[in-house]
C-alpha cells in the first residue's frame, strides 16, 4: 500500500495544473489579505461602502481556484485512458480508489494550510482550522465530482458558477434551500457573512461534510462499477 500511495503522490506532483492552481490560489488570498488589512479599502454594497474583510462570499472565491488541485488530480487520469494503466497495475479498484482519495485529501490539507495563511481571518490564527477544513471539504466535493463525470472542466465550471452566480441570485428567494448548498455551508463554517439564513459553524460543517462524503461515496461507486 505504501508503494501505491507513493505512486499516486508522484502523479499529483507531476501535474503542472496542480502547481498553477496552488500558486494562483495563494496569490489571490495574498491580494485579499493586503486589501483587507485596512478598512480604508471599501467596495459598494446595498447598505453603503463595505470593508473588504466583510465581503463574505467574494472572500471565499479563491477556493474555487484551489479546488482545481483535487479536480485535476482526479480527472486528468481519465484523459487518454491513463486510468486503464492504473487499473492494470492495481486491479482491485476499491484499493486504488482508496489510495487516490487518501493522497488527494492529504495533499489538499497541506496545500490548504499554505494557501489560507494570507487570508484576512487566518492572519491571527483564529480562523485557520475552519478555513483549512472548508478548503479540504470543497476540494473533496470537486474530487468526487471529477471522478463521476470523468473530466476536469465540468466540475470547475459547475462549482464556480453555482457558488458565484447561482447562489447569490437564489439567496434572497429561497434562503432556506441555498444555505445548505456547498458554498453557503462553507461560508457558515468559516464564519463569513452569508445572508440571514446562515447555518452557524457547526451546521455549516455538518452540511459541507455531508456534501463531501456524498460526492466521494458516489465517486467510489462509479469508479468500482463503471470505469474500465
Amino acid at each position: 500500500m505504501t508503494a501505491l500511495l507513493a505512486a499516486e503522490l508522484a502523479k499529483i506532483r507531476t501535474l503542472p495544473a496542480v502547481w498553477i492552481a496552488l500558486t494562483a490560489a495563494l496569490a489571490a488570498n495574498s491580494v485579499l489579505g493586503v486589501l483587507a488589512a485596512t478598512d480604508a479599502v471599501r467596495v459598494a454594497g446595498p447598505d453603503g461602502p463595505v470593508p473588504v474583510a466583510r465581503l463574505g462570499a467574494p472572500l471565499l472565491a479563491p477556493v474555487y481556484v484551489f479546488v482545481a488541485i483535487a479536480v485535476f488530480a482526479a480527472g486528468s487520469e481519465f484523459r487518454g485512458g491513463q486510468v486503464r494503466i492504473s487499473l492494470l497495475a492495481v486491479p482491485r479498484r476499491t484499493r486504488l480508489f482508496a489510495a487516490k482519495s487518501a493522497v488527494c485529501a492529504l495533499v489538499s490539507v497541506f496545500a490548504a494550510v499554505l494557501v489560507v495563511l494570507p487570508f484576512p481571518r487566518a492572519a491571527a490564527g483564529t480562523g485557520l482550522p475552519a478555513l483549512v477544513t472548508a478548503y479540504l471539504l470543497l476540494a473533496l466535493v470537486g474530487y468526487g465530482f471529477a471522478v463521476i463525470v470523468r473530466t476536469v472542466v465540468t466540475p470547475l465550471a459547475v462549482l464556480s458558477a453555482a457558488a458565484l452566480l447561482v447562489a447569490p441570485m437564489l439567496r434572497g428567494v429561497v434562503p432556506g434551500l441555498v444555505k445548505y448548498l456547498p458554498h453557503d455551508a462553507a461560508l457558515s463554517l468559516v464564519g463569513l457573512p452569508g445572508g440571514p439564513a446562515a447555518l452557524g459553524r457547526a451546521g455549516g460543517l455538518l452540511a459541507l461534510s455531508s456534501w463531501a462524503a456524498g460526492c466521494v461515496a458516489a465517486a467510489w461507486l462509479v469508479f468500482v462499477r463503471r470505469d474500465a
